[in-house]
């Protein structure tokens, strides 16, 4: 005899877990991309690279010469054989390596010379054109551009960046405090200071505007984690206060404009959240956050939020289909979902 149909109908409303798989390292992880669902690339400290070709059923520790002490804190790749690293830290610790034959062998493209200058994160419009920023040095944030993959990297004037606040920086906790979209638009998101503010440029990078959000700051553990945009009018910034890792607050901010303006989002999320995506081919409704506390879902675009998972990680990577998704965390853990189970 069949089960009840009460039944039946709960079971399928219990949200799929994360299911882990073997990630051959015991680092903790804070960058992952997936660019399909077959291939994703993560990274942490202590020089670890990982990579998978088989949905995650077996992942790879990859060697990156001379970065054994390195904290690669953001990962960019495109395909199962290119990607770039981004290690964090002041002066000469914060690099970029790429590869070009699935980590086989590496070029190290940039790295930095201002002792003052500490990057942050990386981020792709397509294989040739990119960005990656840092913390302010003299009063504003530093930006670098590439237009050639990653091979060379050409800095944004100070000028062309508003004056940062007192304080103000940006968090390197899961490598997308800045996100790209469309072929032109950017942004990244700050904390640490008095108000969590979003930078925005239309023109790849090369002038920017600033504007305030509602998320809660005013102590340096605190501000913005995170930002994802559906289209170059609609997105959404998350995060919280990282010491707090467990509470609530004003966490989560919205806006309508492209990032000209930021409002409270109609739900906050239950928990500090340090990564936070859109799940492509759901017309904007299906999001996807999470943090050191677990996982939170939302089906309306933001307006309402469900828990999913009460297991902590750092950073997510959702693959251009929006049929797989990736999440890290301490201890070199690794988690796949499926988002859609057609």
């Amino acid at each position: 005899m069949g089960a009840p149909l009460a039944v039946v109908l709960a079971l399928a409303s219990v949200p799929i877990v994360w299911q882990p798989q073997p990630s051959s390292s015991a680092e903790r992880l804070r960058g992952v991309s997936a660019p399909s669902d077959r291939v994703a690339w993560a990274s942490g400290n202590k020089g670890t690279a990982l990579r998978t070709t088989d949905g995650g059923a077996t992942w790879t520790r990859l060697t990156v010469p001379g970065a054994e002490a390195l904290d690669f804190r953001d990962v960019e790749a495109f395909d199962a054989n290119t990607a770039l690293l981004l290690s964090i830290g002041p002066g000469d610790a914060s690099r970029l390596y790429k590869t070009t034959d699935g980590g086989a062998t590496w070029t190290r493209p940039f790295t930095n010379a201002d002792p003052k200058a500490f990057y942050d994160a990386i981020a792709f419009w397509d294989r040739r054109n990119g960005l990656a920023f840092g913390d302010p040095v003299d009063g504003r944030f530093t930006v670098i551009r590439t237009t050639d993959g990653g091979d060379s990297w050409t800095p944004v004037p100070p000028a062309n960046l508003p004056p940062a606040l007192e304080g103000e920086g940006a968090f390197a906790a899961s490598g997308t405090c800045l996100v790209v979209e469309g072929t032109r638009n950017a942004w990244f998101g700050t904390g640490s200071a008095a108000r969590a503010r979003v930078f925005r440029s239309t023109d790849q990078g090369v002038t920017w505007q600033v504007a305030e959000t509602p998320v809660a700051a005013g102590v340096p553990s605190a501000g913005l984690f995170s930002l994802a945009f559906r289209d170059a009018r609609h997105g959404i910034a998350v995060g919280g206060d990282y010491r707090k890792e467990h509470e609530g607050g004003d966490n989560v901010a919205v806006t309508e404009d492209g990032g000209a303006t930021w409002k409270p989002a109609p739900s906050r999320l239950r928990a500090f959240r340090s990564a936070v995506a859109f799940v492509p081919g759901s017309g904007g409704k299906r999001l996807v956050a999470l943090g050191p506390a677990g996982t939170d879902e939302s089906a309306d675009g933001g307006a309402s939020w469900q828990a999913t998972s009460e297991e902590g990680f750092h950073a997510l990577a959702v693959s251009p289909s929006g049929d797989r998704a990736w999440a890290v965390g301490e201890g070199g853990r690794i988690a796949m979902r499926a988002l859609r189970t057609h």
